[in-house]
């Protein structure tokens, strides 16, 4: 493995897969081979396709933040020779969500005492336990829960749910606090190095191509 593999993080409705597509164009269109890979992989794992059931509400019962942190975990375990095969052909493997992801919202779902407890457990299960990779660089893309809500009702129909917003989307609390999370996730550097880019400004959206060229010029 030897691609540089970029997390792309935040909230939902923060624009991450927009972001990982632009910044890989750009980088091709600059002679680096770049390939995005999202999680989760609901039609190409057991683990997304069961992601897919709970956050469509299909499920008969909840899953408990661990539980749902294994299926997340699980997703990318299955997709294991997936990123090493995208990182043996690629310059930068371009992640639209990563394992940030699941300490961020699994943790916004247990109990306030546990919250940094369930962040260690995630990442010991993905990485030491599932030997996933650790990401190169995370960009967490800071956006306000109030815009990002607008911008998820925009959003085009998903393949697991015919809802405009799934379970965690539909929880404003929860991405208050899946946004806190991501924030001190990358003030103290859990997984590795981070950077923070504002997705608005004086109000305002910043242009994905702004954020893309932003994000771009931290990889090189």
């Amino acid at each position: 493995m030897s691609g540089f593999l970029l997390a792309i993080e935040g909230g939902d409705g923060a624009g991450k897969a927009t972001a990982a597509a632009e910044v890989a164009a750009r980088l091709n269109a600059a002679g680096r081979t770049a390939t995005v890979l999202s999680f989760p992989r609901y039609a190409d794992t057991l683990g997304g396709h069961m992601l897919g059931e709970y956050l469509g509400g299909r499920l008969p019962h909840a899953a408990s933040p661990r539980a749902a942190a294994v299926l997340y975990a699980l997703d990318r375990f299955e997709s294991a020779a997936v990123i090493a095969e995208a990182a043996a052909q690629h310059d930068v493997v371009v992640f639209d969500r990563y394992i940030a992801s699941n300490m961020a919202y699994q943790a916004a779902q247990a109990a306030p005492g546990d919250a940094r407890e369930v962040m260690g457990w995630i990442a010991r299960l993905e990485i030491e336990q599932f030997g996933l990779p650790l990401p190169d660089l995370s960009v967490y893309l800071d956006t306000p829960v109030e815009i990002a809500r607008g911008l998820i009702l925009r959003k085009r129909r998903r393949s697991y749910t015919d809802a405009a917003l799934d379970t965690y989307e539909a929880d404003v609390a929860l991405q208050v606090r899946v946004r806190d999370n991501y924030a001190a996730m990358a003030r103290e550097g859990l997984l590795g190095r981070w950077a923070t880019l504002p997705t608005v400004t004086a109000g305002a959206l910043r242009p994905p191509r702004e954020i893309a060229a932003a994000i771009v010029a931290l990889v090189e």
